[in-house]
């Protein structure tokens, strides 16, 4: 039977107008990130990116997401910061394949959508796009009612960047005796929050709010620390041609992440006692009594990403990494592995 009244978009839960106050406002974000490769402007159906200056490029692209650490901002009533740990990540991603960063789309999807909190979420965005040097070009904001509990959404990105092919860095040429360079997370960075919040919120019973001594920060604080991008160091690495390898260390951990870019029959000794590691991560292994193998697969301990170079330039990587602003810690060395020898040895 027809409806008794006159039914609109808006009774269903879509907020058409809604919709176009939360656009606008992300333009004036977006546009702050433009270049002059950028051909379209924000509400176009398609992005439009000139791709100028490249002689034999190879395009890199990746997709990613925050993960439940979207459940923290959702307690701690803070939406700026998750936008940046997104483009971070995926600035990372690309990065440690060589690739310079050339532009980004987001994907915002909520239940009922808030114009003030989508605008908070893309100032983040905008603002890790402008640190990067990447162009903000276009995405989706999408309402779906009855999807998402109220207050709560999902956010994803996409980035796109190239490298010369001559200069893409796979790691093929690693070879045994070189150096692997840890440089410090800032955190828990964007990986095993599920894992954090139930230790924090639901073993030890703290609340966002709660101040942690051993912290010297609230808990939403902590949680909430931005996913660090590591665009200076590895440009300045690349640009120096000194660049053998790099691995972002997000889930999965060292363990997983590092054999990523080794070549067969190569592994990597890693020191553990050669850096200092956050208070968070000891906090969250004796609230858990988490295994080692486990704890080193879930988090990150206070290493975001890892760069392979050959000894004899490590004199030339530390003045890199020193002008970029970078602390770093000289973390292990590249060792040929016996058959069936985990790729990755903790001592």
């Amino acid at each position: 039977m027809p409806a008794k009244r006159t039914v609109r978009y808006k009774d269903a839960g879509v907020d058409i107008d809604a919709a176009d106050q939360a656009l606008d406002r992300i333009k004036e974000h977006a546009r702050k990130t433009f270049n002059s490769n950028v051909l379209t402007s924000i509400g176009s159906f398609g992005c439009g990116f000139r791709l100028s200056g490249w002689k034999n490029p190879v395009l890199v692209s990746s997709a990613d997401g925050v993960g439940t650490k979207l459940k923290v901002a959702f307690l701690a009533k803070r939406h700026d910061t998750v936008g940046e740990d997104l483009v971070n990540h995926c600035v990372n991603d690309i990065m440690v394949q060589g690739a310079k960063p050339l532009f980004f789309l987001d994907y915002f999807s909520v239940g009922k959508l808030d114009p003030k909190i989508a605008e908070q979420v893309v100032s983040g965005i905008a603002r890790g796009c402008e640190a990067n040097g990447c162009a903000l070009i276009g995405g989706e904001t999408a309402e779906m009612p009855g999807l998402y509990s109220a207050g709560e959404y999902d956010l994803a990105g996409f980035i796109v960047g190239a490298v010369e092919r001559s200069r893409l860095v796979t790691g093929s040429k690693i070879r045994e005796g070189d150096i692997a360079i840890g440089l410090p997370s800032s955190g828990l960075h964007t990986n095993g929050y599920s894992l954090a919040r139930k230790l924090l919120f639901d073993a030890a019973g703290y609340k966002v709010s709660k101040k942690v001594d051993e912290l010297g920060c609230t808990v939403g604080e902590e949680l909430l620390k931005v996913h660090r991008s590591y665009s200076k160091a590895l440009t300045g690495l690349m640009d120096a041609r000194i660049l053998k390898g790099a691995a972002h260390i997000t889930g999965g951990g060292i363990t997983d992440n590092l054999p990523r870019i080794l070549p067969e029959g190569a592994g990597v000794r890693i020191q553990t006692d050669a850096w200092d590691v956050p208070p968070i991560f000891p906090l969250l292994k004796r609230l858990g009594r988490i295994p080692d193998g486990d704890y080193r697969r879930t988090f990150n301990l206070g290493i975001g990403m890892i760069v392979i170079i050959s000894p004899r330039l490590f004199k030339a990587a530390e003045v890199v990494l020193k002008r970029a602003g970078e602390p770093f810690q000289r973390i292990g060395k590249v060792v040929s592995l016996k058959k069936k020898q985990e790729k990755v040895i903790f001592e």
